[in-house]
């Protein structure tokens, strides 16, 4: 769309008297170059003069603005460079489809200053994720160097996550590596599968550590991080992690799945630092495991 300049002002101050968007949006879709003078980009500051022409792209989404929340945080680890937080069952790691409070994220800012700039506007600290209700171990970026250094690491596989997941049923083998590919549902979107339509390749390595009548608890060793990856693995093989609203039909609460993101293990970038944390379970999944004894 071309705006013709029929006033001498300053460029966010006159789109802003002369559309329906507000200050604050202009100033975004300028740093975001959505919006050129005489097909340059310019700062919200430009002076416009009459024969100034002003095109603004289409297909710009307007993020809100993530703000702090004061929230407990269970720090295991911190130094100048990263973060290591257990993350509860039920906390969902950065804003986005139309959630944009009370999230992991908005607790780190009100926490810290001090964070990666993220691989998008709204997402500060986040190198990778774990899903809502998936407790355990994560893993935040304190400034851009750290960021693009853990980055490449996840994309080597060369940081050790290891899970914890109880079962439904009784697994027979002791180990097992399952080797399918992970894509998007085709008949439920909100779903991942196995599949070999738009798909990515994802390894779990598989360990039983006990069995119980009906049951089995696991560890889990990712060697790729697809979406809902151990999730969609179990359900494949036909033992899907317990209490999973999405992939199993024995469910007792809300609580939502019993996976706990147990342990990372890494060489920390640029110091050669060995990382390794690992952290119990949650006291609800604990406490359901002792009923089964």
């Amino acid at each position: 769309m071309e705006v013709q300049v029929n006033k001498v002002e300053r460029l966010d101050k006159y789109l802003a008297e002369n559309t329906d968007m507000s200050r604050s949006t202009i100033e975004k879709m300028i740093k975001e170059d959505y919006i050129y003078v005489n097909n340059k980009v310019v700062k919200a500051s430009y002076k416009l003069k009459l024969t100034d022409i002003i095109t603004i792209k289409e297909g710009y989404v307007e993020v809100p603005d993530i703000l702090p929340t004061k929230m407990p945080l269970d720090i295991v680890y911190e130094d100048k460079d990263l973060m290591i937080i257990n993350k509860p069952s039920g906390l969902v790691v950065h804003p986005g489809s139309g959630n944009f409070n009370n999230t992991l994220v908005n607790g780190l800012m009100a926490y810290t200053k001090d964070l990666s700039d993220g691989e998008a506007e709204f997402r500060p600290g986040i190198v990778h994720r774990i899903d809502k209700d998936t407790s355990g171990l994560i893993i935040i970026a304190k400034n851009n160097i750290m960021h693009e250094e853990l980055s490449k690491m996840f994309k080597a596989h060369t940081i050790k996550r290891e899970y914890i997941a109880l079962l439904v049923g009784e697994l027979p083998h002791n180990t097992m590596t399952i080797d399918a590919p992970i894509g998007r549902d085709p008949k439920y979107r909100q779903k991942m599968a196995v599949t070999s339509i738009n798909s990515k390749n994802a390894i779990t390595h598989v360990t039983v550590l006990k069995r119980y009548q009906g049951y089995t608890l696991v560890k889990c060793l990712l060697e790729t991080g697809r979406t809902h990856q151990i999730r969609v693995h179990m359900k494949y093989i036909g033992y899907p992690v317990f209490n999973d609203p999405l992939y199993s039909n024995k469910t007792i609460d809300d609580f939502g799945q019993f996976l706990h993101s147990y342990s990372v293990d890494f060489i920390k970038p640029i110091t050669g630092e060995h990382i390794h944390f690992e952290c119990p379970l949650p006291k609800q999944f604990e406490d359901f495991i002792n009923t089964l004894n």
